[in-house]
C-alpha cells in the first residue's frame, strides 16, 4: 500500500468485522527519536493464542470468500522494511491492539497519507462507532473524538454528508497546525 492510512483503514475493517465498537487510533510522530509509531486498538472479540500464533502468515484468514489475508502481513512488512516493526497483541472477548514503528526519516516509509480521508470513510460506513484519533509530533498532540461531535451535533448523523465535510475540514485544519508547529525546514 503507497499510503500507511491504507493500513490503518484495513486494520479498522477488521475490527469493525471482529464487533468493534470503539477504535483507538495513534500516531506518534517521534521527530527527535527519528520515529514513528502507529498503534490501533479496538474492543472487539479478540484473538485467541492459537490464531494470535499465525495471525501474520499471509495463507492464514478468517475469511470464506478467500484463504488469504494479506493486510497484517503486508504492514508487517512495511514497517519491518523502514527499521522498525508490529506487534500484536490480543485477548479473547476483550480487544486487539496492533503497534507498528518504522524510522521516521528512512527513505522507504511510506507517508501517512490522507488520514482525514480514512477517518472520514470509516465514519461513513460506521456512523455509530465510537472513533478516537490521536496524532501527537515530538510534544504536541490533537485529539479528534467522535463522541464529542455526537454530543455538540445531538441528533444529526455523523454520516450525513455536511457534518462528514466539516469532520474531514476540522481534522485537516489541526493535523495541518500540529505539523506545522513541528516541522522545521
Amino acid at each position: 500500500m503507497k499510503e500507511l492510512s491504507l493500513h490503518i483503514l484495513d486494520l479498522v475493517q477488521n475490527s469493525i468485522k471482529a464487533g468493534a465498537t470503539e477504535i483507538k487510533i495513534k500516531v506518534i510522530e517521534d521527530l527527535v527519536a527519528d520515529q514513528m509509531k502507529i498503534l490501533i486498538v479496538d474492543d472487539g472479540k479478540g484473538i485467541s493464542d492459537e490464531f494470535l500464533e499465525e495471525v501474520l502468515d499471509p495463507f492464514t484468514t478468517t475469511r470464506t470468500t478467500r484463504k488469504v489475508g494479506l493486510g497484517l502481513p503486508l504492514f508487517q512488512a512495511a514497517a519491518e522494511q523502514c527499521s522498525g516493526g508490529l506487534n500484536i497483541s490480543s485477548k479473547e472477548g476483550e480487544g486487539t491492539k496492533v503497534k507498528a514503528t518504522f524510522q521516521h526519516s528512512h527513505i522507504d516509509r511510506a507517508p501517512l497519507g490522507d488520514i482525514e480521508e480514512t477517518i472520514a470513510t470509516i465514519i461513513q460506513g460506521n456512523p455509530n462507532l465510537e472513533i478516537y484519533y490521536r496524532h501527537v509530533i515530538n510534544d504536541e498532540e490533537f485529539l479528534f473524538a467522535t463522541s464529542d461531535f455526537r454530543k455538540r451535533l445531538e441528533e444529526v448523523p455523523l454520516d450525513e454528508p455536511e457534518v462528514l465535510s466539516f469532520i474531514k475540514e476540522y481534522l485537516s485544519e489541526n493535523i495541518e497546525k500540529l505539523k506545522q508547529q513541528n516541522y522545521k525546514d
